[in-house]
């Protein structure tokens, strides 16, 4: 089992390993002592763990009561966020009780925002299954759900007490899962660095998945303690994201994160390369990274639609979006452009790589 600590303003641990969830109750149960937990998981994740999960739960001494939803970002709304705050109030959890975010992406969003807002805040404990929110979502303590108007527009910061990462759950993952997984750690290696990114541009990166995870949670976890509000250097974690979360939006989530993470950080390489931000040998490495991993690079919305769907990226301020731009591997900067200028920014990283 590795073990890293995370030194944010209320610091913890992140365990990765394999194994870990069958005895998942009694590490809980040494961090958060004797009290009740409400266990947030999806219908995809309970068909696999919860039952073991709340086993280990009860047979460390803890008060398990479970609330599962329907799998996918179409619940990662507001009308779920109540379901599971009406759950935790009619469980009678107290405000010395906790919430256990059993699952993937969304329902670490849902369980933290839940656990964050219920009696101004009470503990909670993330048990990531998939491989992005092993990588990412897990870790750092953002939580937030879509409106309408975009993707994760509401939230807060919540850290959680702990997070215990079971490396074997990897296994009952759908192959388009684990390659959003990989999407998101790729995008993490182009900002820390060639020790991270030779497994995506060798392909060799499922033979070395724990330490690609060790490594992923190592770098966010700096991140974060430099910067846990996001007012500066952790933006640079957004890296794709602005593009992806219109890709998201434009195909009414029907398009999934990791995917549209991969064509989002395609999208700005290749734009950043032919607006002078970094070289075309960069872009090309990365988007020969992608493609080595089969992951996409390209998007059928246009530039005007993705554009559009842009401005409602909670990164804008005023006229202007933030964008997190590579320079070259293990070096990204912060631009700030004109909104004005946000299409034909994406039109040129729609252009044919060849172009470059």
């Amino acid at each position: 089992m590795k073990t890293l600590h995370v030194n944010a303003e209320k610091g913890y641990n992140v365990q990765i390993g394999q194994g870990s969830l069958p005895n998942c109750g009694e590490v809980i149960a040494r961090i958060l002592g004797p009290c009740s937990v409400g266990v947030i998981t999806d219908s995809n994740v309970a068909r696999f763990y919860l039952e073991g999960c709340v086993r280990s739960l009860t047979d460390a001494g803890l008060r398990p009561r479970a609330f599962t939803f329907p799998a996918g970002e179409d619940s990662k709304n507001f009308s779920t966020l109540s379901d599971i705050l009406e759950f935790l109030a009619s469980s009678g959890l107290t405000r010395v009780d906790a919430v256990v975010a059993l699952g993937g992406g969304v329902v670490g969003d849902m369980a933290g925002f839940a656990a964050g807002c219920y009696m101004r805040g009470v503990r909670f404990v993330q048990l990531p299954t998939t491989l992005l929110a092993a990588v990412d979502s897990s870790v750092g303590g953002k939580t937030a759900v879509d409106l309408k108007a975009g993707k994760n527009l509401a939230g807060l910061f919540h850290q959680p007490s702990l997070v215990l990462c079971d490396t074997d759950c990897l296994n009952t993952l759908p192959e388009r899962e684990y390659q959003c997984g990989l999407a998101e750690a790729l995008k993490t290696s182009v900002l820390a660095g060639e020790g991270l990114f030779h497994y995506f541009e060798e392909g060799t990166a499922r033979m070395h998945i724990e330490e690609i995870i060790g490594q992923c949670v190592g770098y966010k976890a700096g991140v974060v303690e430099r910067d846990e509000r996001e007012q500066g250097e952790r933006k640079l974690l957004n890296l794709g994201h602005t593009v992806g979360h219109a890709i998201e939006l434009c195909s009414g989530y029907t398009t999934l994160h990791g995917f549209a993470v991969a064509s989002g950080l395609s999208i700005i390489t290749k734009a950043s390369a032919r607006w002078g931000w970094c070289s075309s040998a960069t872009a090309c490495r990365i988007e020969a990274a992608l493609k080595k991993n089969d992951l996409p690079t390209a998007t059928n919305f246009s530039p005007t639609a993705l554009a559009k769907a842009a401005l409602s990226d909670k990164k804008r301020t005023g006229s202007t979006v933030t964008l997190a731009i590579p320079s070259e591997i293990g070096a990204c900067s912060l631009r700030t452009v004109d909104i004005h200028e946000l299409e034909g920014l994406i039109a040129a990283g729609l252009s044919p790589m060849e172009d470059l």
